[in-house]
C-alpha cells in the first residue's frame, strides 16, 4: 500500500490525453457520471464549481486593489500572482505532494532545476505567451469598468472561444449549443446598450481580454493533450517562461519604482488584499487547467458565465457603479438563461 501511495499525487491533477476524444474517454474511465447519459463526470463538475468560486473571489480582491486602493500597477499584481504560484508549485513538488507529468512517480529524481525537460518547456512556449497576455490584460480590464458590466461583457468570451477551438482543434458544436451561446451574446449587447457609465477604452480592454482568454483556453486544450504535462506541470512551465519576461517589463515601465512609492504599500488592509489575490490566482489557474482538460474550453467559458450571477451581486453591493435599469437587467437575465441552457445541453449530452 505504501508503494502505491508514493506513486500517486495527493492533490487531483488532470492528465491530458495524447490522442483524440477516444483517449479522453479512456482517461475519464472510472469517473462516475453525474447521471445516466450525462456528458460530464463528477470530477469535471467539481472542477467547474471550484473554478467558479475562485473566480468570483479573485475579481473582488483585484477590484479592491485597483479601485478601492487605487493601486496603479496591474502588471505588478500579475507578477506577484505568478511568483506566488511558482513558489507554491516548487515546494509542493519538492515535498513530493504533486508531480508535473503524466504517469510520473512522486519519487522521481529532482535533479533538474526546472522539473521538466527543456524540450517540453519549449513545447509549451505558445501556451506561456497566451497565458502572459491573458493574465496582463485580464487584470487590467477590471479597472475601467464597473463590476456588473465587466462580468456582462466578459460573457461574450464564449463566442471567441468557439471560434478559436474551431480553427485550432476543428471542434464543432451542435445547433442547441450554438443557439444558447447566441442568447448569451444577445444578452451582453442588450445590457451594454444602457450602461450610463460607458467608457470606450474600458470596454475595449475588456473585449481584448475576451480575445486573449479565448486564445489561452483553446491553447490549453490543444497543447495540454500533447505536452505530457498535467495541470501543475503546465502551470509551472507558464511561470518559468513568463515570470522573467514580466519582471523585465515591469522594470522597464517603471512599475516597480511606482509600487515602492505607493502610499498604501504597507497598509495591513492592502497587504491582505494582495495576499488573497495571489493565493486565489494560484487556485484559479489550477482549476482552469483542470476544468478545461476534463471538460472543454467552451465549458470553462460557460462556467465563467454562470459564476457571474454571484460576481454581479457582490460587485453591486461592494463597489456599486451601475444605476438600476430595466433593459440592463433584462440583458443580464438573457445571458444567464443562455448559460443555463448550455449547461443543460452539456449535462444531457446534446
Amino acid at each position: 500500500m505504501a508503494s502505491n501511495s508514493s506513486k500517486s499525487p495527493i492533490l487531483p491533477v488532470s492528465e491530458p490525453a495524447r490522442g483524440d476524444e477516444g483517449e479522453k474517454e479512456r482517461l475519464l474511465k472510472g469517473d462516475e457520471k453525474l447521471f445516466r447519459g450525462s456528458a460530464m463526470t463528477r470530477r469535471g463538475a467539481n472542477a467547474a464549481i471550484s473554478y467558479m468560486a475562485c473566480a468570483v473571489l479573485l475579481v473582488m480582491f483585484n477590484k479592491a486593489a485597483l479601485s478601492s486602493y487605487n493601486f496603479p500597477c496591474a502588471n505588478v499584481i500579475t507578477l506577484l500572482q505568478m511568483i506566488s504560484s511558482c513558489s507554491f508549485l516548487y515546494f509542493l513538488r519538492r515535498w513530493k505532494i504533486i508531480n508535473f507529468t503524466m504517469g510520473d512517480s512522486l519519487m522521481t529524481s529532482d535533479s533538474s532545476s526546472t522539473f521538466v525537460p527543456l524540450k517540453t518547456l519549449m513545447h509549451t512556449l505558445p501556451l506561456a505567451v497566451a497565458y502572459l497576455l491573458y493574465m496582463v490584460v485580464s487584470v487590467e480590464s477590471v479597472r475601467g469598468v464597473n463590476v456588473p458590466m465587466y462580468t456582462t461583457l466578459r460573457r461574450t468570451t464564449v463566442a471567441f472561444t468557439m471560434i478559436m477551438e474551431y480553427f485550432l482543434a476543428g471542434q464543432k458544436y451542435t445547433p442547441p449549443v450554438v443557439g444558447s451561446v447566441g442568447l448569451i451574446i444577445l444578452g451582453a449587447f442588450v445590457a451594454g446598450a444602457r450602461d450610463l457609465s460607458f467608457d470606450f477604452f474600458g470596454y475595449a480592454v475588456v473585449f481584448l481580454a475576451n480575445i486573449t482568454t479565448a486564445i489561452y483556453l483553446a491553447t490549453i486544450a490543444r497543447i495540454g493533450k500533447s505536452s505530457g504535462l498535467n495541470s501543475f506541470g503546465l502551470m509551472w512551465c507558464n511561470g518559468v517562461i513568463c515570470g522573467p519576461i514580466l519582471l523585465l517589463w515591469t522594470f522597464l515601465r517603471g512599475d516597480l519604482e511606482t509600487t515602492i512609492n505607493f502610499p498604501y504599500l504597507l497598509s495591513p488592509g492592502f497587504l491582505v488584499v494582495l495576499c488573497f489575490s495571489c493565493i486565489l490566482a494560484f487556485f484559479l489557474n489550477y482549476s482552469i487547467f483542470l476544468n478545461t482538460t476534463l471538460n472543454s474550453a467552451v465549458t470553462q467559458t460557460i462556467c465563467g458565465n454562470l459564476k457571474d450571477l454571484f460576481t454581479i451581486g457582490l460587485g453591486w453591493i461592494l463597489f456599486g457603479g451601475l444605476p438600476f435599469d430595466f433593459l440592463n437587467v433584462f440583458g443580464q437575465l438573457l445571458g444567464f438563461l443562455g448559460s443555463g441552457l448550455y449547461a443543460y445541453y452539456k449535462l444531457v449530452g446534446k
